[in-house]
């Protein structure tokens, strides 16, 4: 807007008038502590105009430029509050993000000089940014990263042996125990060619990565299904004569008028004709043999991550004794509060994923 002045033509601001509603919102923004600081400042500008000041007079109180006081004056007298509680659209086309493409190549295709993608390969492969990959891929439940083992058993009692372990797991028999056995062979005792250092703020724990071998044991475990106790015992080998040994120490350890029912792998030392012999002798126990390749469905295995993640992968050990003595007290600490693990898969929706895995390997091969 322009006024005659004497003999010369001056540009001056339109003038704002505020209702008494406009004047107390925009003091409760330029006042209040929990606004953004744009917003704050925004209100201060059409304040300051409201009370009659010039841009330039108002862009040096608040310590911003005359273009800046300029721009907020002409959006609030086009719009009102509402154009100065958001930003202006930006200039350009906005990027389209093809998330059905990101996930297409992320399943279907690999890039030409990795294994796996990346968010930044993704990212340039894509043309967007690495947060925009990160994000379809979160939401699909997609992780290049990782990845998972497998194996189908091949089995041809499969379905059989399957359902007689879920059914023991699910439905176990009154008056009997249910166990699940197995053996988790050389457990190294490693010692480091150095001390660690202990985490400390803004470092964490520090170990070697070479260490000294101090020789190997292999722990036998049984894990009680129904209330999650285990029975253990190590052994230096994990040969037949150690099998019948450890099913002799469960045979003493546990109620005699009791039925045993085991759960074990199809390891040849379980089915060795002296242990068969030996299972003769004890008819109280009844073998339940998993089919082959299936190592997840015996549940002690279960008992054998927790303690290999808790108390054998970061352990320092000097001798095989420190090693037993530490396996022991896990045990033991295990046993005073056992937790028992619960199986909710019946056999029909393991048989089902079996199933498809079987059909996507067939899929595969025949290409």
């Amino acid at each position: 807007m322009f006024v005659i002045v004497g003999d010369k033509l001056l540009r001056v601001a339109e003038q704002i008038a505020l209702t008494d509603e406009q004047r107390l919102r925009l003091r409760t923004y330029a006042r209040g502590r929990r606004v953004e600081r744009r917003l704050a400042e925004r209100a201060k500008i059409i304040l300051l105009a409201a009370e009659g000041l010039e841009n330039l007079d108002i862009a040096a109180r608040l310590e911003i430029s005359r273009h800046t006081v300029a721009r907020w004056r002409k959006r609030f007298l086009k719009l009102g509050i509402s154009g100065i509680e958001r930003d202006a659209p930006r200039p350009g086309r906005s990027r389209t993000l093809n998330a059905d493409e990101i996930v297409r190549k992320t399943t279907q295709e690999k890039p030409s000089n990795a294994t796996h993608w990346s968010t930044r390969s993704m990212a340039r492969a894509a043309g967007v940014s690495e947060a925009s990959v990160r994000r379809v891929w979160h939401a699909n439940g997609l992780k290049p990263h990782r990845m998972e083992t497998f194996k189908v058993s091949n089995d041809p009692q499969f379905v059989e042996k399957l359902e007689d372990v879920v059914g023991l797991y699910l439905n176990p028999p009154e008056h009997a125990i249910v166990l699940s056995v197995d053996e988790k062979s050389q457990i190294q005792a490693l010692d480091r060619t150095q001390p660690g250092l202990a985490m400390k703020k803004g470092r964490g724990e520090t170990m070697t990565h070479d260490y000294k071998r101090h020789g190997t044991t292999t722990l036998f475990a049984a894990l009680n299904t129904l209330d999650g106790t285990v029975l253990s015992q190590c052994r230096d080998r994990h040969t037949h004569e150690d099998w019948i040994a450890f099913l002799s120490l469960i045979n003493r350890q546990t109620p005699a008028g009791k039925q045993i029912h085991v759960i074990a792998d199809n390891y040849s030392a379980h089915k060795h004709p002296k242990v068969q012999r030996w299972l003769v002798k004890h008819n109280r126990f009844h073998v339940h043999y998993t089919p082959t390749s299936s190592s997840w469905l015996n549940m002690v295995e279960r008992f054998f991550r927790d303690i290999t993640q808790n108390q054998i992968r970061r352990g320092v050990f000097r001798s095989v004794p420190e090693l037993i003595t530490s396996i022991e007290n896990y045990v033991a600490k295990h046993n005073r509060d056992p937790k028992p693990f619960i199986w909710t898969a019946k056999a029909s929706d393991i048989l089902q994923k079996v199933t498809r895995a079987r059909r996507s390997l067939d899929k595969v091969q025949s290409q």
